[in-house]
């Protein structure tokens, strides 16, 4: 695939950073990562729907929090990234530097992945005591704030509870993320769920600039939320989802997870874009 000769100043599983001062301009790659491997093949598109929903969520949460983006628009690279414009058309923010907290900020609304597996163990999800009798997929009585630590890449992020989140970043700012997090979910399920789509869980990652906290890196995409289909919702077992969980799936049946992790078949991998691509036409309710 065509990219960049311009080495990044950092690259996360699926993001290369380049540091412009003041700014960052953030690309999302075709990677795409599952069980802590970054996987040697790439996902058709898939960048490009990261970028443009997260633009879509930002766009919609406005009034609820700010966030970093500046621009999206060709006209706005520095001139170095000019001549990559059409790589980077569609798969790259332009966005100001904010001093980011180091925990992921997770609201769950279903009983699904870790949360489920903990529930089923000792009843709770990040020490949060749940009624019983859920079962997998249940939706909980009401979202619940369930942060935890950053990994290197590689490494397990690890869920923690809410007073251990408060011990690392402070009180204060603690309680504030906890309620920032939950109405920025509220207000995407609500949306969601008119079109169609349950926003099962979803990671936030917020950061602080000039005194205020606000939203950053991607928001509410495949990559970093469960996003099921409302029509076949039933609760008790695995749903059917629009994100990466089928490659996850895929894996897990072909996979003994020791060692590199298997190519995937190209019907695999088509079918993910056309996951991740439904994903973004449902939510947003425009064409690819």
């Amino acid at each position: 695939m065509a990219g960049i000769d311009i080495k990044p100043d950092a690259q996360g599983k699926v993001r290369d950073l380049y540091d412009l001062g003041d700014k960052l301009l953030l690309v999302a790659t075709d990677r795409i990562s599952a069980f802590d491997y970054i996987l040697e093949d790439e996902i058709p598109c898939k960048g490009e729907v990261l970028t443009r929903i997260s633009c879509f969520w930002f766009e919609l949460l406005e009034g609820v929090v700010e966030n970093h983006l500046i621009s999206t628009d060709v006209a706005d690279l520095p001139e170095q990234f000019k001549p990559y414009a059409d790589y980077l058309r569609g798969r790259f923010m332009l966005v100001n530097k904010v001093e980011i907290f180091p925990i992921e900020c997770i609201v769950r609304g279903y009983l699904a992945g870790s949360g489920l597996k903990e529930y089923k163990r000792q009843g709770t999800v990040c020490g949060i005591e749940l009624p019983e009798g859920l079962v997998n997929s249940s939706k909980l009585p009401e979202p619940i704030f369930t942060p935890s630590t950053k990994a290197e890449i590689g490494e397990h992020d690890e869920n923690i509870s809410f007073e251990r989140c408060a011990q690392i970043i402070g009180d204060e700012d603690a309680a504030f993320l906890r309620d920032l997090s939950l109405a920025v979910y509220t207000k995407a399920r609500d949306h969601a769920e008119k079109q169609g789509i349950i926003i099962a869980d979803t990671k936030f990652e917020f950061g602080r600039r000039d005194g205020k906290i606000i939203l950053a890196d991607e928001v509410l995409t495949p990559d970093s939320s469960r996003f099921w289909p409302g029509d076949t919702y039933e609760p008790g077992t695995d749903q059917p989802s629009f994100d990466k969980q089928y490659v996850r799936d895929w894996l897990t049946a072909n996979w003994d997870k020791t060692g590199t992790p298997p190519h995937l078949p190209q019907e695999v991998i088509e079918k993910t874009t056309q996951k991740y691509i439904q994903a973004y036409e449902k939510i947003t309710g425009r064409k690819f």
